[in-house]
């Protein structure tokens, strides 16, 4: 393909990515509103999150899997389809439990481009080439991202309200379609193909199970208690079942085991669960620091996520161009970790009164660092994996990396919940207010409270994210300490280790996309 030719179907994918991590943000600024009116409390927060993060982290590798079968197009629309009809459920909710159903709908979509987005442009542009092409797709990725709590800002406080948010991607979901089918033309490589339901299955119950517990213990029952042991038991048995099945009985597992015999995918894939659990599950909070400890508007608290889509742009764009030019990647991922790691410790300082200017300049910190690391982490493992599991290998990089976010946002929330729910408990009791109306597991209307009691729940949101981001940095920590082992091998120049690994079943008439290198 030509490189006008890679851009405009580049278009179409980038769109689409857009699509799939607006869904995940857009809501954000909006979630305080949104369980106020819905009496939700911190619970439901963090599950309106977490729900489509989990069925995006169950069907990703799913998705994966029908690329090598299907047309890869026709799955992208499919995905876009499904995350359009979620979309419009969440948006006409009346119950949280309604909203959490239409968020898990959109996931379902949302795992389909993800994945496919990465398999399709591996099926199209070499990994030397691909780090030009990275950067754009790092780039979408960081705008929607961390732009996507500002949009949702500016919807929520405008007429349409919080239900507004949840249409927000479909005029972009309607573009991606019509784009994709006039500009990206791809044979169809069909191989026979058996997909794991069974281990797919087994995967994401365990880690539900395990979320739940996480969630729930310490609220609904305690952290030492029957129910936690129970919990614990059928969650780690469940995982165990799916190992089993994964190396022993699937044909085509879910999560191939062998694909981690190669030192760069395996420790790429475990950088990319720290990475999701200290993004997602840090990120995902600053919302509520910015309206519940600082008393922003949504649209307030949205711009002040400028610094840090700021910072990952120009990393994400700059890191893509040189690594295309030079080829050397690892070099960016050890950087860019070294200022996730930093950004994160200095949050961790963060309280109701640090200045805003300090905030920003630490989140900008965080931005430089995610705009090197996410997508060149897909880019490494790509670079050792044969085209025949090239669907696989990107797929189970997304997985790992949305089920670290799965897995941050719940435990974080529940730390959280807790460190709040303390906080206000004792402040209240200190105050001699013991009315029912300030319960400190919900999440408040600020505005209707009296001004004692808004500074005390400030106070307390305030500290306790502080202490969320402080929490990440191990686990950031634990990802810089992966890459750094990392053995780097230069960018190779064909789609495939060999040019000839595509020339299997094509459909009559179509043609294999030959690197641009070998076009005479």
């Amino acid at each position: 393909m030509t490189h006008r030719e890679i851009l405009e179907a580049l278009s179409g994918l980038l769109l689409a990515m857009f699509v799939a991590m607006l869904s995940s943000t857009v809501v954000t600024n909006a979630l305080p509103r949104i369980v106020t009116d819905l009496n939700g409390s911190q619970s439901g927060y963090t599950w309106v999150v977490v729900a489509t993060l989990l069925a995006m982290t169950a069907t990703t590798p799913i998705w994966g899997k029908l690329s090598d079968l299907f047309s890869k197009k026709l799955l992208v629309q499919s995905a876009l389809v499904i995350y359009t009809a979620g979309s419009l459920v969440a948006a006409f909710a009346p119950s949280m439990g309604v909203l959490i159903g239409g968020r898990v709908i959109q996931g379902l979509g949302v795992g389909g481009l993800t994945a496919l987005v990465q398999v399709v442009i591996a099926s199209m542009v070499s990994p030397r080439e691909r780090g030009r092409y990275s950067g754009y797709i790092g780039a979408v990725f960081g705008l929607a991202t961390v732009s996507g709590p500002l949009i949702g800002g500016l919807v929520v406080d405008s007429p349409l309200g919080w239900r507004g948010c949840f249409f927000v991607g479909m005029p972009f979901a309607v573009a991606a379609f019509i784009v994709l089918q006039r500009k990206l033309h791809l044979p169809v490589v069909k191989r026979e193909v058996h997909i794991d339901y069974l281990g797919a299955t087994l995967i994401i119950g365990g880690v539900s199970i395990l979320l739940i517990w996480v969630s729930l213990a310490g609220s609904s029952f305690a952290w030492a208690s029957t129910t936690t042991a129970l919990l614990v038991a059928a969650g780690v048995l469940t995982i165990a079942a799916a190992l089993y099945v994964e190396a022993k009985v699937a044909i085509e597992p879910v999560i191939p085991l062998r694909l981690f015999k190669d030192r760069t995918t395996a420790l790429a894939t475990t950088a990319s669960v720290m990475v999701g659990i200290a993004m997602f599950g840090a990120t995902v909070y600053l919302s509520q620091y910015f309206q519940l400890a600082r008393g922003m508007s949504p649209t307030e608290a949205g711009l002040m996520s400028i610094a840090m889509v700021g910072g990952l742009l120009v990393s994400s764009i700059l890191s893509g161009r040189i690594i295309s030019r030079t080829g050397i990647w690892k070099r960016w991922l050890v950087g860019g970790l070294v200022f996730v790691v930093a950004g994160l410790a200095l949050l961790g300082s963060i309280d109701a009164d640090t200045p805003l200017v300090v905030v920003g300049l630490f989140m900008a910190l965080v931005g430089i660092g995610l705009g090197a690391t996410m997508q060149n982490l897909v880019l490494a493992v790509q670079n050792n994996t044969k085209l025949e599991d090239m669907g696989a290998a990107s797929s189970v990089v997304a997985f790992f990396r949305s089920l670290g976010g799965s897995i941050g946002v719940s435990a974080l929330g529940a730390v959280l919940s807790t460190q709040v729910a303390d906080k206000v408990t004792s402040g209240l009791a200190a105050m001699g207010v013991t009315e029912t109306s300030h319960e400190s597991s919900s999440i408040p209307d600020l505005g209707s409270l009296p001004a004692p009691v808004r500074e005390l729940y400030e106070h307390a949101f305030g500290t306790a994210i502080g202490h969320i981001f402080l929490i990440a940095v191990p686990f950031a920590i634990l990802a810089l300490v992966c890459v750094l082992f990392i053995k780097e091998v230069p960018l190779r120049t064909t789609v495939g280790n060999e040019v000839d690994e595509v020339e299997e079943t094509v459909e009559p008439g179509a043609t294999v996309p030959v690197p641009a290198a070998e076009h005479r």
